[in-house]
């Protein structure tokens, strides 16, 4: 059974605050029928990858626009 579009935000939500790379990050996500749009800032293209893979992972996901930004500390 497909995830609803409020349990899938649910899911995105849960995959990125445990994920220990992003974990605490200010990253904004939204979700409409699987296609997810994750943005934000992260300190590295590593960071903004992890992100990418640990949403990619999430039940319910068809496509995946990832427009994090890298910012250098």
């Amino acid at each position: 059974m497909p995830a609803t579009d409020f349990n899938l935000q649910q899911n995105l939500e849960l995959a990125l605050g445990e994920n220990p790379h992003v974990a605490g990050k200010r990253l904004r996500v939204e979700s409409r029928a699987g296609r997810v749009v994750v943005q934000g800032n992260v300190g590295s293209y590593y960071q903004k990858q992890m992100a990418q893979e640990s949403l990619l992972r999430v039940e319910g996901v068809q496509e995946l626009e990832n427009q994090l930004e890298v910012h250098w500390a």
